[in-house]
């Protein structure tokens, strides 16, 4: 083998080898969400099942106290990809410049508003100048109760006051009397019943179909990545869905196993996690279909009209390849 022949075989030789650690390390994915609400349990069953290995994915999860600091994390660096980030907040942190992409829509916005069941307001229209307790502000969760509450009752964001926290602080704020009503998610509660009686005024899905004259339901949380990740890689990112699609699959299959996972990975009781259990096929998805979309086009239409949400709404955050190749995927 002459020498100049030698010198290709070895750089294409070079090349491969280049190519494969390059693919190994696109495979190594940071994975974000919050530890709290609905998150806490999908995530709970994502990270004990074996199903983004599966895939060929290498996650490293990251917990986060706080329902923004996923968006924070993408903002960054710290992390590649959040399931179940604010949808109100990918909306302000991509017209703030930064470079994220939404490559699913993974939770519905199946939320209650309540009030202690003595309480005597007995309509939404009577929050008005009331202490409404809710996830903390900039949630899509509080984004979502403000545009319902302006746009179906006319109560501006200064005609309220709205205490942030956790669906357990949202609890114990509502049994002291601490705050007149709350924004809870449905799981949360059932979960209360036998410890909180509570009276249901109305729910996000009902509200927003009134404001929006639709039949579309909102949704709160959604797959956000790292856009250089998913321009880059975007077969990555679609392993990643059919890894979240594998999981939602088999928690709706596997519901007693389920249960048994939240109770001892989530902390939860397992009257609590049954509870979990029944609402699973309510509280998660793994979507990104062109009804999705609209709907998420549509709640931005809504925010910023109400001016919750700031900026305009640039097509490219919708990373729809992916979502598209992970149909592909067995």
């Amino acid at each position: 083998m002459t020498v100049v022949r030698k010198f290709f075989v070895a750089a294409a030789m070079a090349a491969t080898l280049f190519s494969t650690f390059a693919a190994q390390a696109a495979d190594k994915v940071r994975i974000g969400y919050w530890t709290s609400g609905v998150s806490l349990g999908f995530g709970a069953v994502l990270e004990a099942k074996g199903f983004l290995a599966d895939h060929g994915i290498e996650a490293e999860f990251l917990h986060f106290p706080d329902v923004n600091a996923p968006l924070a994390a993408l903002a960054t660096g710290s992390i590649d990809l959040a399931f179940g980030a604010p949808l109100a907040g990918v909306f302000s942190t991509a017209a703030n410049g930064v470079p994220i992409r939404i490559f699913a829509a993974t939770q519905p916005a199946d939320v209650q508003f309540v009030v202690p069941a003595d309480s005597p307001i007995q309509s939404i229209a009577e929050f008005k100048n009331k202490k409404i307790g809710m996830s903390p502000a900039g949630s899509s969760v509080a984004v979502i109760a403000g545009a319902i509450l302006a746009g179906n009752y006319q109560i501006k964001p200064t005609e309220f006051s709205l205490v942030g926290g956790n669906e357990s602080r949202l609890a114990q704020f509502l049994a002291q009397k601490q705050v007149d009503g709350a924004a809870l998610r449905s799981v949360t509660v059932a979960q209360l019943a036998d410890e909180l009686k509570v009276r249901r005024l109305g729910s996000f899905a009902e509200e927003w179909k009134t404001l929006t004259h639709s039949q579309s339901i909102p949704y709160i949380g959604v797959g956000a990545v790292r856009a250089e990740l998913v321009d880059s890689h975007p077969e990555v990112v679609a392993r990643v869905i059919a890894g979240l699609r594998d999981t939602l699959a088999w928690g709706d299959a596997h519901r007693d196993e389920v249960a048994e996972i939240l109770h001892r990975k989530a902390n939860l009781s397992p009257e609590d996690a049954r509870v979990y259990v029944s609402l699973w096929n309510d509280m998660n998805r793994v979507a990104f279909a062109e009804a999705d979309i609209a709907t998420l086009r549509q709640q931005h239409a809504v925010f910023t009209e109400s001016g919750l949400v700031k900026g305009t709404l640039d097509d490219a955050l919708f990373a729809t390849a992916p979502f598209r190749q992970a149909n592909a995927l067995k």
